[in-house]
């Protein structure tokens, strides 16, 4: 029997429980913000209301908890790679219409979906800084494992295509702002939860029953979700359906799901002694 955990099982499970709390706090935004100011029409829609702060919060938590936890090969690489998406959806607010949040009518002329001029500025300043500091870490990672003699694939891979995308989001924000700002949230939206679908595919092949058939459960949830919330969200670009929820049914489905895999995956690791960079 044991009797007690070693300080990094007790981390590694507490970073665990940080993700599940962050992809709560989401929702308990969005249920604030409807009680109190008014209905979104999307959780991404809750960065122009006063629970923005809150929601871009839980964002950059989850970005921190994900560098934070180190997986096994794939898993480390695909988790480190999402980290910077999950910074990047937190700065790149998605397109609006009058009725999508409170607060929000007139921001967009003659009733179109846009991002607004007053958050043009903060979205192209959080671009910058998110891709800075993604470059800044990479190089950080691969200087710290070389000096430990530890280099290998799961640090120069992820490394390198951080790095790689982080220049190509400056370079699309210089040269077409304006797309960036149509598309980008769901863009990085879409790659982030692409990503996850595969961290889950991998748990669901590496793991035994009955943690095999949750994380089934999970990528065929996650696969659906994102599908439908590709189609309803070039929908609404188009006008249609402002002010709707189906934009939220979408959003609100791949977070439960989303943290209905970091569930199990602290109930299944939680007396795992050894989470090892890779192996």
């Amino acid at each position: 029997m044991q009797l007690s955990s070693t300080s990094t099982q007790r981390t590694y499970r507490h970073l665990r429980l940080a993700v599940i709390g962050a992809a709560v706090m989401t929702l308990v935004t969005l249920v604030v913000v409807t009680i109190a100011v008014g209905p979104v029409s999307s959780l991404s829609a809750l960065y122009y209301t006063p629970g923005g702060t809150a929601f871009t919060g839980a964002l950059f938590g989850i970005t921190l908890g994900l560098v934070a936890l180190s997986g096994h090969s794939v898993e480390q690489v695909l988790l480190d790679i999402a980290a910077w998406f999950a910074a990047l959806i937190a700065v790149l607010p998605t397109p609006i219409a009058a009725r999508d949040a409170p607060g929000v009518a007139g921001l967009c002329p003659d009733g179109t979906v846009c991002v607004p001029a007053t958050a043009t500025a903060a979205a192209t300043v959080g671009i910058i800084v998110v891709a800075a500091m993604g470059i800044l870490t990479s190089i950080v990672a691969v200087w710290l494992a070389a000096a430990r003699h530890r280099l290998n694939a799961g640090v120069v891979v992820p490394a390198a295509v951080v790095v790689a995308v982080s220049i190509g989001f400056v370079v699309w924000l210089d040269v077409g702002q304006h797309a960036l700002l149509a598309i980008g949230h769901l863009v990085v939206t879409g790659v982030f939860f692409c990503i996850m679908i595969a961290v889950s595919v991998v748990s669901a092949i590496t793991a035994r029953a009955p943690w095999r058939g949750l994380y089934i459960v999970v990528t065929v949830g996650m696969c659906v979700s994102l599908v439908y919330l590709a189609v309803v969200f070039f929908t609404h670009l188009s006008g249609a359906g402002a002010g709707q929820p189906w934009i939220l049914f979408g959003e609100v489905a791949l977070i439960v799901f989303f943290a209905v895999f970091w569930i199990g995956q602290t109930a299944q690791k939680w007396n795992e002694l050894d989470p090892a960079l890779a192996r």
